[in-house]
């Protein structure tokens, strides 16, 4: 039998298992994402640790049959069990990730590493945009950008995952919040992403424009918000505000990352996260930085990156 291992996380809208391989190759990336009721902005607590609880014996059964068609043996679990990897960074919704690895690895006598959401959404990133040459590097910026988490990070690998240092962040809402927030007001359904964007792509008209808020590394995103609404009803066009709200998303993670650009001079960037997705940002953000993106994939919440993290992991 062939061995592989195996990575869990439950986000706050997604349930996900992930297989790679011993040569470090993704074979299986499983993915539930939570359903939220029309006309809501996001899920309780208790309610994502519900739908999680209600996914994962689907998904345990798809991961059965990975195993079994590819012959594969796991030899270790990973799985991610906090939010970021700082003092008090915590979340229900990750539990239940944790009871079902907890009994995963169990079952087979396994050994289980456990890993925040965040590094797990950095390794992805690296995976799939082909950068893993910076884990042998000393550092590199990563923007993590979802519903979430607005964040830059100074991030050094160490050997297993990384030591992530929070250089920039959003003083109010997240971009994620935002684009959603603004879709549902227009009637689409959350999550409103990709929605927002083929809007945003169909607009051929001038994109309203308004200063961006970043001080120091830090940005404020809840004005994009309010002027979007504000749009809409002045307009009543839907694809002119999305327009407005990728621009102004842009725009501010653009000038996030200049200011961090001359405090710690020029390095490369990864972007991550389900907001990074987005095609219509990252062609501004590669024309000004040494910037690799994740692929959709591997960029909205997943478990590939704890996977390999595990992998990483056991094998070092």
């Amino acid at each position: 039998m062939t061995p592989c291992y195996v990575g869990f996380d439950t986000s706050n809208y997604t349930t996900s298992v992930a297989v790679c391989t011993e040569e470090g190759k993704i074979v299986a990336n499983l993915k539930t994402p939570l359903p939220v009721k029309e006309g809501q902005r996001g899920l309780r607590q208790s309610d994502a640790v519900f739908e999680h609880v209600r996914n994962l014996p689907l998904l345990m059964a798809r991961l059965g049959e990975v195993l079994s068609e590819g012959d594969y043996q796991p030899v270790a679990v990973g799985v991610s069990t906090k939010p970021r990897d700082v003092e008090g960074s915590y979340m229900p919704c990750f539990l239940s990730g944790r009871a079902a690895a907890g009994a995963f690895a169990a079952a087979g006598n396994l050994p289980i590493y456990e890993f925040s959401h965040q590094n797990g959404h950095l390794m992805a990133a690296l995976y799939s945009c082909g950068r893993t040459d910076l884990l042998t590097t000393e550092r590199f910026f990563a923007f993590h950008v979802s519903g979430g988490t607005t964040e830059a990070l100074l991030v050094k690998p160490n050997g297993t995952a990384f030591d992530v240092q929070l250089v920039g962040e959003t003083d109010d809402i997240n971009a994620g919040q935002a684009i959603d927030r603004v879709g549902v007001a227009m009637g689409i359904a959350f999550p409103a992403g990709r929605e927002m964007e083929a809007l945003a792509a169909s607009y051929k008209g001038k994109i309203y424009r308004h200063p961006v808020c970043v001080r120091e590394g830090k940005c404020s995103l809840s004005g994009a918000e309010n002027i979007a609404l504000r749009l809409y009803r002045e307009t009543e066009n839907p694809a002119a505000v999305a327009a407005f709200v990728f621009d102004f998303i842009g725009k501010t993670l653009l000038a996030m990352g200049e200011a961090i650009e001359e405090t710690y001079g020029k390095l490369p960037v990864v972007f991550a996260g389900g907001v990074m997705s987005n095609k219509l940002m990252r062609k501004r953000l590669s024309e000004r930085f040494d910037a690799s993106f994740a692929e959709p994939e591997f960029s909205a919440d997943n478990a590939a990156g704890i996977a390999l993290l595990c992998r990483r992991n056991h094998q070092n």
